[in-house]
């Protein structure tokens, strides 16, 4: 009785909760698949269970890569991803470092600062960086966007690998000075192999905020073949009062998908990485 009892109580306390949790976060994303398989018809037609497939179809796929120019799409949105991301992790690297271990005057507030700058909303940085691009003629290049999202990334990513910088004993520093390493040979021989889960922490939040991103997007690189996945998405399914909706959801699929692969595969990591640097940060 009372092993049943308990039993009992955990289902209800535990399992169903989390059962109904689980429901409720995965339902956008059945639902966005769901739609992306069916038929246009079906999707109107009020005698079929909208929780389920009739008739099943990839038409909607077809047409993203037949219609649209959703191949360029991805390209753009991988070179711009990437490239953001690579230059993010270096910088956030050397200064995470550097606030961590070196020992200047305003270091603390530098620190601070940092961190600061990345609560700046982007709606009231857009404006300065347009004249920025505007001036260097980058309209419409992957520059545009290269260089704009670091201003967004490498606050935060900073922060958060001087956090996690610090919680690396400094006595292994300093024994592999004495054996004769620089400041940098240390940095890279010795600290980022150690700090593997803070790395994928920054780079996973790097990754995610560059690919999902709109609004710089829109404004940068919004002109021809030379769209992001998100713009594009909007911009060519969504015409006046049509909304493809197949096609709508298929693309949000695909857009997912890179997303949801790495933090499947890094998840654990990453929630170490931001632990460990918010308790020591």
């Amino acid at each position: 009785m009372v092993g049943s009892e308990r039993i009992g109580k955990r289902t209800l306390n535990l399992y169903l909760p989390l059962a109904a949790y689980v429901i409720f976060l995965l339902f956008p994303f059945y639902w966005m698949v769901l739609v992306s398989v069916k038929p246009t018809p079906d999707l109107f037609e009020m005698k079929y269970n909208p929780f389920w497939i009739q008739h099943f179809t990839l038409e909607n796929y077809l047409y993203l890569f037949q219609n649209t120019d959703f191949p360029q799409w991805i390209k753009n949105t991988i070179i711009v991803t990437v490239s953001a991301t690579s230059i993010s992790l270096v910088c956030s690297v050397l200064i995470g470092y550097a606030l961590a271990r070196l020992k200047f005057p305003g270091s603390n507030f530098l620190g601070v600062g940092i961190f600061l700058a990345y609560l700046v909303p982007p709606t009231l940085l857009f404006l300065p960086l347009a004249q920025v691009i505007a001036f260097l003629g980058l309209y419409n290049t992957y520059w545009a966007l290269i260089l704009t999202y670091p201003s967004q990334l490498i606050p935060f990513a900073s922060w958060l690998l001087m956090g996690y910088f610090r919680t690396i004993p400094k006595e292994i520093e300093e024994s592999a000075m004495a054996d004769g390493c620089t400041r940098l040979a240390t940095l890279v021989r010795i600290i980022l192999p150690l700090s593997v889960p803070g790395l994928l922490s920054a780079g996973i939040f790097c990754f995610t905020l560059c690919w999902n991103e709109f609004l710089y997007a829109l404004i940068f690189m919004s002109s021809g073949p030379m769209k992001t996945i998100p713009v594009g998405t909007v911009s060519d399914l969504i015409k006046a009062d049509t909304l493809f909706w197949g096609s709508l959801m298929a693309s949000a699929v695909l857009g997912s998908f890179p997303v949801a692969l790495i933090y499947s595969f890094f998840v654990k990591y990453y929630v170490s990485g931001l632990t460990a640097g918010a308790v020591k940060g």
